[in-house]
């Protein structure tokens, strides 16, 4: 019998944003391009140790914003990366990805080689995406000892979007990242601000981002596509709380698993929904997954 198990991780916040971590089965309905499907697998899902591919744009259109990059980089390591449990790598890009540090727990020696970067070369975003979750990130190290098989794999991309030189499209970026159940959050360097007090150099909650730019919607629908979010900092100093809150979602999460009653119709891109039954929440995963042309039995087309 041929198996065909689609399965979705995913969060769930309240109308002030708050994580809610009660829920069970009974409380989610799951449709598969508009048709609703059976789960048939369902977890609550917390702690799980996390295998981070942190990539940093290193080419000359981010030159003025590098040290930007440099401090965000450092410090979602420090605020999200527990020794002993988690592990990330650092990968750069210009012209082609470069994995400059391979998976370590310690902080230390991965924000070492984050200040030490330099800028230079054209930009190859969807290559290194591509290549991290083909990668480092389909098969990161496994848990130590007698823990659970199982990690959350994340890609933390910061860039300004603009990308001129890749082999690979946006959509086969994305492919590929949920193909191998990566989700990617991503922190634009774009600088287009306006600033809601006379002071511009006011705290960082004075200003606000009057509009999204091209490569900002670019860097928005990675993060959507992906389960992610996109962050449109004016300071390094916005993140602090975002990093928080991104531990602490990526710790406290759902996943389902449905074998799709429809997986042979409507193309080979099939659009998830997945629906909460109390009021006032939202749920945020990823939008869909790729029907693999010769599929094999008992495994994910999602990857």
């Amino acid at each position: 019998m041929e198996v065909n198990l689609v399965d979705v991780l995913f969060t769930v916040f309240d109308r002030r944003n708050r994580l809610v971590t009660d829920l069970d089965k009974g409380d989610f309905k799951v449709f598969d391009d508009n048709v609703p499907q059976t789960i048939d697998h369902f977890t609550r899902q917390s702690d799980l140790p996390l295998r981070i591919g942190l990539l940093v744009d290193t080419s000359n259109s981010i030159r003025e914003r590098l040290h930007f990059e440099q401090d965000a980089a450092v410090d979602f390591l420090y605020n999200v990366v527990r020794r002993g449990k988690d592990q990330a790598f650092l990968m750069t890009f210009d012209d082609q990805p470069y994995v400059v540090q391979d998976y370590t727990d310690d902080v230390a020696k991965v924000r070492d080689e984050i200040m030490g970067l330099r800028a230079g070369g054209a930009t190859a975003i969807y290559d290194a995406i591509f290549e991290a979750a083909n990668n480092q990130l389909s098969h990161p190290p496994r848990p130590r000892g007698d823990q659970p098989d199982v990690v959350r794999r994340v890609m933390v991309l910061i860039s300004d979007g603009d990308d001129v030189l890749s082999d690979h499209t946006k959509a086969e970026a994305i492919e590929m990242a949920q193909r191998s159940s990566v989700v990617i959050y991503t922190i634009s360097t774009n600088s287009d601000w306006i600033g809601t007090s006379s002071q511009p150099d006011d705290a960082a909650h004075e200003h606000a981002k009057y509009r999204l730019t091209e490569n900002d919607e670019v860097l928005k629908d990675l993060a959507e596509q992906t389960g992610g979010r996109p962050f449109f900092p004016y300071h390094v100093d916005d993140l602090n709380q975002s990093f928080l809150d991104i531990g602490d979602e990526l710790r406290c999460q759902y996943q389902l698993d449905y074998n799709p009653s429809n997986y042979r119709v409507g193309g080979p891109y099939h659009r998830i929904k997945v629906e909460v039954d109390r009021k006032g929440l939202q749920v945020r995963h990823r939008k869909g997954y790729f029907v693999r042309s010769a599929p094999v039995a008992a495994t994910k087309p999602s990857g």
